[in-house]
């Protein structure tokens, strides 16, 4: 069992199961600022503006940050402190929510939480189940006290963001703006509470490899600390995402690509780890009904044009995702369509 980083005292090297081959380190800095990452304004009353700001942005990177959500800035505020607190909490209490098994939760756990992993990340995770809240609410950790009432807040605050934004994606697409209601986002919503504790030496390591989500769409938040990184359409360098005060950070999945026919991008993303200061982030993912049927959206394929991508059940892509662990090409690979 890997020992979780926050039970520790400060790390003065990086432990050598943690120390990543030269070819998957993190390689150069990223672009200067991250300026390119896009900002989207919910505020004022104007749809189609909204609209076609995710749309550019989801072409482009499939992440973007987004203000004036309207989430309450004590909301945001209470959950991050609650959520920086679990991790100071002595190892017996942290540790007796501790698994490897991933159907668990809540779960306490590091680097990616299975037995098998012969290469682990810099980060440790308690991994919640959110909402329906009278489903998973009784299951939430009683420590710290805080806890319960700023996840229940700040949960249904930002699932509220989330589907306001499914629901301006599907009308700058040309959808329904319901289009995104029902299977499609039925699922369970769940959260990564992450923490990645300062590191002595950033340049061997990773708190997560490049990857894209699974789900729908993710809204995340952090405590200010930077380490996200993404990348735009057709690769190159990692672009640093400076978390805006107040922001949270919206990343489509690969069920977005999936539906809008390869219109809107699933962001891809990866996370580095700081030697200054630790990083806490809240990452909620909204997810399809394991049954649910996911394809391209008939409006989005061109008359005398075939879908880039088979239909499929959620179920079937997660098996196929965490089979190839998440690599983004691989996955998308084994529903594609006219590959040659």
């Amino acid at each position: 069992m890997a020992e979780p980083l926050s039970n520790a005292a400060a790390h003065q090297s990086v432990p050598e199961a943690y120390v990543f081959p030269a070819h998957k380190r993190p390689g150069s800095s990223p672009s200067p600022g991250g300026a390119a990452i896009p900002v989207v304004d919910l505020g004022g009353d104007d749809p189609d503006r909204i609209g076609k700001q995710i749309i550019d942005a989801g072409r482009e990177f499939g992440l973007f940050q987004v203000i004036n959500h309207g989430v309450p800035e004590q909301v945001m505020g209470e959950m991050m402190a609650s959520a920086e607190e679990f991790f100071r909490l002595p190892r017996e209490e942290k540790m007796a929510l501790y698994s490897t098994d991933s159907k668990k939760l809540p779960r306490f756990h590091t680097s990616l939480g299975n037995e098998q992993e012969e290469l682990l990340y810099w980060r440790d995770c308690l991994k919640l189940g959110c909402y329906p809240l009278e489903q998973f609410r009784h299951h939430w950790p009683q420590n710290p006290a805080s806890l319960r009432a700023a996840l229940e807040a700040y949960t249904t605050a930002v699932r509220a963001v989330a589907l306001r934004l499914l629901r301006l994606t599907a009308a700058g697409l040309g959808l329904d703006e319901g289009h995104f209601e029902g299977d499609l986002t039925a699922g369970a919503v769940i959260m990564n509470v992450n923490h990645y504790t300062p590191c002595p030496d950033p340049t061997v390591t990773l708190g997560l490899v490049p990857h894209c989500d699974p789900n729908v769409v993710t809204v995340l938040t952090d405590n200010g600390v930077r380490g996200l990184q993404t990348r735009r359409r057709g690769g190159g360098g990692w672009d640093d995402v400076v978390p805006l005060p107040g922001a949270l950070v919206v990343n489509f999945g690969h069920q977005m690509e999936v539906v809008s026919n390869g219109t809107l991008r699933g962001g891809e993303h990866r996370v580095v780890t700081n030697a200054r200061a630790g990083r806490t982030s809240l990452a909620t993912f909204l997810m399809p009904a394991m049954d649910c049927a996911v394809s391209p959206a008939p409006g989005l394929v061109a008359d005398g044009e075939a879908s880039l991508y088979r239909p499929y059940t959620y179920q079937e892509f997660l098996g196929a995702y965490t089979a190839a662990v998440g690599d983004r090409d691989t996955v998308l690979a084994c529903f594609q369509l006219n590959k040659d």
